[in-house]
């Protein structure tokens, strides 16, 4: 499982490709498979990115608690779950990848993001709204006090 920490930034160009970061390209399996999956994000209007390998891991994770033969609740659930999956291959001389056009015009990305590592997953967002989903220092003492007391 991927397990990645910090803030990288990138530029985008008109075609949806970026130029992952060697920070993140330093963190990423080295052989085997190479694909990334980027999904948008459920609560946050980020992209989420994982190595395939996690997808397939957290996929059968939420299938596991579904019936996607027969709860149409859960149908659709599933139907939005991964609506907006892109999967690519980083480019193995640059590591350049292309995202699709509709996630990137969804979260707002025009020319730069950041790669923010969460250690699971890496989040990406536009660089404007990315200091916005941060959570305030009080909110934050508020939050750990809480699951502190458990």
């Amino acid at each position: 499982m991927l397990s990645i920490y910090g803030k990288f930034t990138a530029k985008v160009d008109d075609k949806g490709r970026l130029v992952l970061p060697v920070g993140v390209r330093r963190e990423l399996p080295s052989g085997g498979d190479q694909r990334l999956v980027f999904k948008k994000g459920m609560y946050d209007n980020c992209l989420e990115m994982y190595t395939f390998d996690d997808w397939k891991e957290l996929e059968n994770k939420a299938k596991a608690g579904l019936d996607l033969f027969f709860n149409h609740e859960h149908i659709m659930l599933w139907r939005k779950f991964t609506a907006n999956l892109c999967i690519t291959v980083p480019d193995p001389r640059l590591g350049r990848i292309s995202i699709d056009r509709d996630l990137l015009d969804a979260i707002g990305i025009s020319k730069e993001v950041v790669f923010s590592g969460v250690g699971f997953r890496m989040e990406v967002w536009a660089k404007e709204s990315f200091g916005s989903s941060l959570i305030s220092n009080e909110e934050f003492i508020s939050i750990a006090k809480g699951l502190s007391s458990k």
